[in-house]
């Protein structure tokens, strides 16, 4: 089911998968923020739950053209929690990808009670000199780095079969999204607030309900070294890694990906 839902100063579109039951509805915040949450959705065909996605506000069919003091980080937690209140859900099963994992940080910092489960994917706890450091020294990230072609980047680097490239790039053609209201030069100056506040792990270990970290082994936006360092921190945190798969390992390997949802929801 597709819809607009209006909490308050915006109207997100939703996406909803599977029927709603009595376990918690899993809400997904997705990355970027520069397009919705359409590239997502291949990962949650197989996964055993009410699944709820929507767009953040200024990408996607979200409302659009808000301005530039209304498109920060905290505006998009704010916007989740009120989508989890009007729909109704309740405590919910909460899962972050790539940068919509450090909004989920925020998340379950500001709103532990909301959430009884949390996911990381395809994401990061640490700033990203951090990624700099293993990314500089992987000599496969600095080959596809030269040769990628700019309209290419996004299969080359975030998915590892090249094989499965030109599909990845179809998948973001059919979606018809152009770049949102959200701004890289924006981000690059500095003009973005941060996506959470205060120590991550500390944050996780404050929140003290299961986490999953979920990662591709050859992740090359956040190296796996990222999420086996905050498993090492938080050792109560479950750490899943999906071997021969990038960024995008949820469209790699959507059977492998719903595989370790299922089991850590059930």
């Amino acid at each position: 089911m597709e819809r607009m839902v209006d909490v308050g100063e915006v109207e997100l579109f939703v996406r909803e998968l599977g029927e709603r039951r009595d376990e918690p509805s899993l809400v997904v915040i997705h990355g970027g923020p520069d397009v919705g949450h359409g590239y997502l959705v291949p990962g949650f065909a197989e996964v055993e739950r009410h699944v709820v996605l929507f767009d953040f506000r200024g990408c996607g069919r979200s409302t659009r053209g808000l301005p530039a003091d209304r498109l920060q980080p905290e505006f998009v937690v704010e916007d989740t929690r009120r989508l989890i209140v009007e729909l109704g859900l309740g405590p919910v099963d909460l899962l972050g990808f790539s940068t919509g994992g450090r909004a989920a940080l925020q998340f379950v910092d500001k709103h532990p009670s909301l959430v009884r489960r949390l996911v990381l994917a395809s994401t990061s706890a640490y700033d990203g000199g951090a990624a700099e450091e293993y990314l500089a020294g992987w000599d496969e990230y600095q080959r596809r780095e030269r040769a990628a072609k700019p309209e290419e980047r996004n299969s080359t680097i975030f998915v590892w079969d090249l094989a499965k490239a030109p599909a990845y790039l179809e998948l973001l053609e059919s979606l018809g999204t152009d770049e949102g209201d959200w701004s890289w030069e924006r981000a690059m100056a500095g003009l973005y607030h941060p996506w959470f506040s205060g120590d991550a792990e500390e944050i996780l270990r404050k929140f003290a309900k299961p986490i999953l970290i979920l990662h591709g082994a050859k992740d090359m936006g956040f190296p796996v070294q990222l999420a086996e360092r905050l498993h090492a921190a938080v050792p109560e945190t479950q750490l899943s890694v999906i071997p021969d798969a990038a960024h995008m390992c949820h469209f790699e390997k959507p059977d492998v990906w719903a595989q370790h949802l299922n089991h850590f929801l059930a």
